[in-house]
């Protein structure tokens, strides 16, 4: 199949989140499976460092309705893998952040991201060669208008008659909402701005015009596909959803085992695997002396996350004096809201040797902390999918997390399927319930024989980029059954 994949970020040239690292990793794994696999992504600051081969035949100029600019096309080859297409617009994409800045998002999303979907639609529609089927997967709010301009004037586009389009929403707490007037720059007849169209309580909804375009509808989880068709956090698109479920598929994340393999990975002081775990005790002393924490017995507990209400710090700051009291080092690494970082600055602060801090995100050191984590926890309000827990599960770190979205299918409940469990699962967004969990976690580490069985169960589980192409390949096949069904 030739498949285009429209995603607002994309490894190695721009990330925010795990967005980014999809954005590599499931069109290396598509393309290795024999498909020809193009990403389109804006240019953001910073892709000059690579070795960029403009596109001239694909330079075009995209109506905004009050303006005119121009997108320019740079191409960029991965050895061996799949390309990518960058969309140039210096004024609207050279800037610090992809999204936003400190202060928050930029107040010219809607222009930013309508001018890149015009752009990556076009461009497409040149690339496509005339009657070979054709794949358009895009990727969350900044590119829900691509499956809908693909609806909408597919027939004045030869090259895409064979077009099937898939949609795949990340996070609906994003949605790309935005005032009515910006539906102007979307250059489709006011007839689509209506309740049953891209209108959203007045405003201009780009999540919903994904919804209602692709022939196909995925998200990253089981449970999130389950939970999002429910108020709570279907965010006021459950209606929608309701509607399209028939057409509502779910692919998990994966894990690239050549970069995240404790066996071979350089990172680490010593390597180590299921059948041999005398390392992992070499790289959690390593861990102890790189977050200054006390040398002892006890396990360590790991928490990389964004430090945000939603992947559960508010919970963790509720319960921490409790916390404190278990026999327990603590590491924490990301960033997030002033809240959490004063909160956890003061309690590593006071609590030296019992609790580490790194308020940044450094890659490297992820792989450290996991192979040198005991435990890793996750008491996140709601996770689509989430990654770090599969990274934990290899790593031999093992998970304890609330079971909402990916987290739940994910992780089996040692609790629930003893003597088969990868980790341990709570319910309740209480404090009570994380440190009833964290307590009975402690207790089966403290059964060693038992520990290294759950240990090694964790270890063997199969996350791999390779099962999650062989997903969307199937999804790609109905979509483009559907898109040929018009």
């Amino acid at each position: 199949m030739r498949i285009f994949f429209v995603t607002p970020e994309a490894v190695p040239c721009s990330r925010a989140g795990g967005l980014g690292d999809v954005s590599y990793h499931l069109p290396k794994a598509l393309a290795a499976k024999g498909h020809q696999v193009t990403v389109l992504t804006p240019k953001h600051h910073g892709a000059e460092k690579f070795q960029l081969v403009k596109l001239p035949n694909l330079r075009r100029e995209i109506d905004l309705a009050i303006s005119r600019r121009t997108a320019d096309h740079f191409r960029l080859d991965l050895p061996g893998e799949h390309s990518l297409v960058l969309v140039g617009c210096d004024d609207l994409f050279d800037r610090p952040g992809i999204y936003g800045n400190e202060f928050g998002d930029y107040d010219d999303n809607a222009e930013r991201f309508i001018f890149f979907s015009k752009a990556a639609f076009a461009a497409i529609g040149q690339l496509a060669e005339p009657g070979e089927p054709v794949i358009v997967h895009s990727h969350d709010w900044p590119t829900g208008l691509v499956p809908m301009y693909v609806k909408v004037l597919k027939r004045a586009w030869p090259n895409l008659a064979r077009a099937g389009t898939v949609f795949t929403y990340h996070n609906l707490a994003n949605q790309g909402t935005f005032p009515y007037y910006d539906f102007a720059m979307t250059g489709l007849d006011w007839s689509h701005f209506t309740f049953q169209g891209l209108e959203f309580h007045g405003q201009l909804n780009l999540t919903k015009a994904g919804l209602l375009g692709a022939d196909l509808v995925s998200t990253v989880s089981h449970r999130y596909a389950r939970e999002t068709l429910g108020p709570e956090l279907g965010q006021g698109l459950e209606g929608v959803l309701k509607e399209r479920r028939q057409d509502l598929r779910s692919v998990l994340h994966g894990v690239d085992y050549g970069l995240w393999n404790p066996s071979t990975d350089r990172r680490l002081p010593a390597f180590f695997d299921q059948d041999n775990l005398a390392g992992k005790k070499i790289c959690r002393d390593n861990l102890a002396a790189l977050f200054g924490l006390e040398p002892g017995p006890s396990p360590v507990a790991a928490v990389i996350s964004r430090l945000l209400n939603r992947k559960g710090l508010d919970l963790i700051a509720r319960a921490m004096p409790d916390l404190l009291e278990l026999p327990l080092r603590l590491v924490f690494m990301g960033t997030g809201e002033d809240q959490h970082i004063s909160f956890l600055r003061e309690t590593a602060r006071a609590n030296s040797g019992r609790v580490g801090l790194k308020l940044s995100y450094d890659p490297s050191l992820t792989h450290q902390i996991l192979a040198g984590a005991d435990l890793f926890l996750a008491p996140s309000r709601f996770e689509p999918c989430g990654l770090e827990q599969l990274y934990a599960l290899k790593y031999g770190a093992v998970p304890v997390v609330r079971a909402t979205g990916g987290l739940d299918d994910t992780v089996v409940d040692e609790l629930t399927k003893p003597g088969q469990g990868t980790g341990f699962k709570f319910h309740d967004y209480t404090p009570e319930a994380l440190l009833a969990t964290l307590s009975t976690a402690i207790r089966h580490y403290e059964d060693r024989a038992g520990w290294l069985g759950l240990v090694r169960r964790a270890m063997l589980e199969d996350y791999s980029w390779e099962r999650a192409a062989a997903a969307y390949e199937e999804i790609y096949r109905q979509a483009l059954a559907a898109g040929q069904a018009l």
